[in-house]
């Protein structure tokens, strides 16, 4: 059983982030929901307490029951120091202006958890509680201007709090500082890399699925085609893999990614399924309504495709833990259903096999690299199982795919052509359901208005809009307008996630 980390959430931003941290530092960790966190194991060599919007002044603040090991390590985190704080008796007030970004963190007392970092940094603050009264056999370990408590100890116990976040890269030494409650806490060792995720994947998947066959659905990306390339090595003879034209993907997408996977040993059947799905989003305009749809869809395309042979048991998918993340509740509300996580029927005839849900996207890629995967499917910007159904804001029909596959395919190549491709996590373009007058040769009309959207990003979970070149924009937007009929107005989107997220719908 390997070592970890164990990271229970309640409700933060950043809890993501703080398992990417620890991973970049070769130390396995996982993400429990603090409802569902109800004991540990003996592979557990620590615990951190993530942040959250909550605060535990409020009556029905998110708690767990502490039983953990006395000689366990714990770090608190923002929220999670604050529980650590009110559960041992200390006191924790609302403040009246709260505290958001950089602040200046002053060392009082050294302490283990503050090897190699300077007596004084830039520490990245983001609460509305602070702790006033620190519980007895606990000490001060640091301040910042605005607060005396930013950080402290169990005088005894391996027990740590921080007011602020050290996974966030504004904090100056927050590698460190979790670094040294690692390996100088912790006692953990640096044992988990990506070549070590592919040896373990092909074990499971020899375990779980022992005699039977299982059935690969193919995308095009790099999620499902890293799973199709595990599943080749853990299962020789047993890998049917199917590639299916919903009719919502990229021009040419089709042909030209099936010949890849051909090339790269993979036995795959190509199945064109698009009359069906344009069928069955004809007057659909809710996202989530065309999410399920396509999902519902894609399961049934699965199962007539796994009927003709007998020994399949399992549906395998490129489901990563963003998916994961984003399809999940918070607090009964969800943000979006991914499509291999959202739309599945009740009642499914195949298990699925999900090898890499608990990785994140460029844990992926370069799980990618090691299995040989080409550059053109490791490097491909993230498409959605929906496709472009979700880029169409409202209903789906054949003009507007149409309209979308040209405007996407003069975008994604200037980027390619100016070098600008590699530098963003995701580019396309989104067809919006208003018209906007213009002018072309003299004339007035009364056309679609399209989006250009671009972010760049490390996993996903947070996205920045991606500060392209003036000139280029203006080159793109000039080419849709000339040259795709039926758009007389190109609009940038600036939005970042969050608030938004990286898709419109």
């Amino acid at each position: 059983m390997k070592e970890k980390v164990l990271i229970i959430d309640f409700g933060s931003q950043y809890t993501q982030l703080i398992a990417r941290r620890i991973r970049e530092l070769n130390v396995y960790s996982e993400i429990v929901n603090y409802k569902s966190f109800k004991a540990i194991d003996s592979s557990i060599r620590g615990i951190v307490l993530s942040g959250s919007s909550a605060s535990t002044t409020q009556a029905l603040h998110p708690s767990i029951q502490w039983n953990f090991p006395s000689n366990l390590p714990i770090l608190g985190i923002c929220y999670g120091a604050q529980w650590i704080s009110n559960f041992f008796g200390g006191k924790v007030e609302r403040i009246h202006a709260r505290e958001y970004g950089r602040a200046c963190f002053e060392i009082l007392q050294e302490s283990p958890l503050f090897k190699r970092t300077d007596k004084k940094s830039i520490v990245w603050m983001s609460h509305g509680d602070t702790i006033t009264y620190i519980p007895q056999d606990f000490q001060i370990l640091g301040k910042t201007d605005s607060i005396p408590i930013a950080a402290f100890s169990h005088r005894e116990l391996p027990i740590y709090g921080v007011q602020f976040h050290p996974e966030v890269s504004h904090t100056t030494f927050g590698s460190e500082i979790l670094k040294n409650f690692l390996f100088e806490i912790c006692n953990i060792q640096e044992k988990w890399t990506t070549k070590e995720f592919i040896e373990e994947a092909i074990e499971e998947i020899r375990d779980k699925v022992q005699e039977g066959e299982v059935i690969c659905a193919l995308s095009g990306g790099v999620d499902s085609s890293v799973v199709a390339m595990l599943l080749q090595k853990a299962l020789p003879g047993k890998l049917h893999c199917i590639y299916i034209n919903n009719g919502l993907l990229r021009e040419g997408e089709f042909e030209s990614v099936l010949k890849t996977y051909q090339s790269l040993g993979l036995k795959v059947q190509g199945v064109d399924a698009s009359t069906r799905f344009l069928e069955a989003l004809r007057g659909v305009t809710d996202p989530e309504v065309k999410r399920k749809i396509i999902g519902n869809l894609f399961i049934e395309v699965f199962q007539e495709f796994a009927s003709q042979f007998p020994n399949i048991t399992y549906l395998a998918q490129g489901t990563i833990y963003p998916d994961v993340i984003e399809s999940s509740t918070i607090e009964g509300m969800v943000i979006k259903s991914h499509h291999n996580v959202g739309g599945l029927p009740e009642k499914m005839q195949l298990q699925i096999l999900e090898p890499l849900r608990k990785l994140f996207k460029d844990e992926v890629r370069e799980v990618g690299k090691l299995l040989g995967l080409p550059s053109e499917i490791i490097d491909r910007h993230p498409f959605p199982g929906p496709g472009l159904a979700i880029r169409i804001i409202g209903e789906v029909t054949p003009q507007r795919i149409h309209i979308v596959k040209q405007a996407d395919a003069i975008f994604i190549q200037a980027l390619k052509e100016q070098r600008l491709y590699q530098e963003v996590w995701q580019a396309f373009t989104v067809l919006l359901p208003v018209c906007s007058v213009g002018i072309m040769g003299d004339e007035r009309t009364y056309e679609n208005v399209l989006a250009l959207r671009a972010v760049t990003s490390i996993d996903g979970m947070t996205a920045d809009w991606a500060k392209l070149p003036y000139p280029f924009l203006t080159e793109v937007a000039n080419k849709i307008i000339n040259q795709v009929k039926g758009i007389n107005r190109v609009v940038y989107d600036i939005s970042s996630k969050p608030p938004a997220t990286i898709e419109w719908e």
